[in-house]
């Protein structure tokens, strides 16, 4: 698997071979195929595993949080991507435009949902401690994953919108907009 990402690092997902993969994990062609069968089950397999690793880092990140607050800055974060070439979001974009079967499919909608699954438990977690307001916690998880996937697509493309405002800040005041309960200033 970090044979692979390094790979797809330096070559991207277009001018992945598997010959290459296998040379730098020190493996035959015929061992990688045997494993994963095809590039695109590899590259399913590989965006797993980063998305794995990913949710271990955010997991370790909101357990040290303050607040709900930050867990949600936190998940922001995490979920856009750092810069117009970042990896991980170039690779869930090749990824989600291949066709797949069923067990392909399945996998994707298993780390999609994840992502819904991380942000609802901020979101309740928030609501219970009365940090956040009483919103329909899936609708309200569809429009930020929705506005999340929006702005990580504007930042994989270099929109100039972003070069000099921070998507991060951006999408964390849209979703405080509607969570911050209003402040009693009288």
């Amino acid at each position: 698997m970090r044979a692979a990402v390094s790979v797809i690092a330096e070559k991207g997902t277009a001018g992945l071979r598997m010959s290459d993969i296998a040379a730098r994990a020190g493996m035959s062609t015929g061992h990688i195929l045997y494993h994963f069968g095809k590039k695109d089950r590899l590259l399913l397999e590989v965006l797993a595993w980063s998305q794995a690793d990913l949710w271990v880092r955010f997991q370790r990140a909101a357990d040290e949080a303050a607040s709900p607050a930050e867990k949600l800055d936190l998940f922001v974060r995490f979920y856009l991507p750092t810069h117009q070439g970042d990896e991980r979001y170039a690779l869930w974009t090749q990824v989600l435009a291949q066709h797949h079967d069923e067990a392909g499919r399945q996998v994707l909608t298993e780390l999609l949902d994840g992502w819904d699954e991380r942000l609802e438990a901020i979101l309740r977690e928030g609501r219970e401690l009365g940090h956040f307001a009483d919103v329909d916690l899936p609708e309200f998880t569809v429009r930020a994953v929705a506005m999340l996937s929006g702005l990580s697509e504007d930042v994989m493309f270099g929109r100039s919108r972003w070069r000099h405002a921070s998507p991060h800040a951006f999408a964390l005041a849209a979703l405080e907009r509607e969570l911050l309960p209003a402040r009693n200033t009288a």
